[in-house]
């Protein structure tokens, strides 16, 4: 079975780069590119791909407003959030609005493969440079996190 994938990213260069990993393996086939979040809607519509990779910074329509466009879709395609900005912001975002992976585009490439692949199995995949602060950010937000404990022994 191929992974129809679409990719979106407002350089050139980096589009390139994202086909010619992905399109290197022989059970992945980019399907469609696009240089914006809107023409990146426009082409899961349309090609119907089984895993969108969009830059989270592109200009018109960013990719955490395309990823919340995607997830509106009858049966959305798996969206793999990209980017070279390291913030909570862009991680939070992308992954409320519906992306099921978080990658920095300073990623290994079997990483981006590794990534595609989960996706495409249902799974979710978080870039292992920002897992440990969402792992921490989770906990933190547990009820019976130590952290909730001792704050609310403080208000008490």
């Amino acid at each position: 079975m191929t992974i129809r994938v679409v990719i979106a990213d407002d350089q050139p260069a980096v589009r390139d780069a994202l086909r010619v990993t992905l399109d290197g393996e022989p059970d992945i086939k980019v399907v469609g590119e696009a240089a914006d979040g809107a023409e990146a809607v426009h082409q899961a519509l349309w090609r119907r791909p089984d895993v969108v990779v969009l830059d989270l910074r592109m200009p018109y329509v960013d990719g955490i407003s395309a990823i919340r466009q995607l997830a509106g879709m009858e049966a959305p395609p798996r969206m793999l959030a990209l980017t070279t900005f390291d913030t909570d912001e862009y991680l939070f975002g992308a992954l409320q609005s519906g992306a099921s992976g978080f990658l920095l585009k300073d990623s290994d490439p079997e990483l981006l493969l590794e990534a595609v692949r989960a996706l495409h199995r249902g799974h979710g995949l978080v870039d292992p440079q920002v897992t440990t602060r969402l792992i921490h950010r989770f906990a933190s937000l547990s009820p019976a996190s130590p952290r909730r404990r001792a704050k609310a022994a403080h208000c008490a």
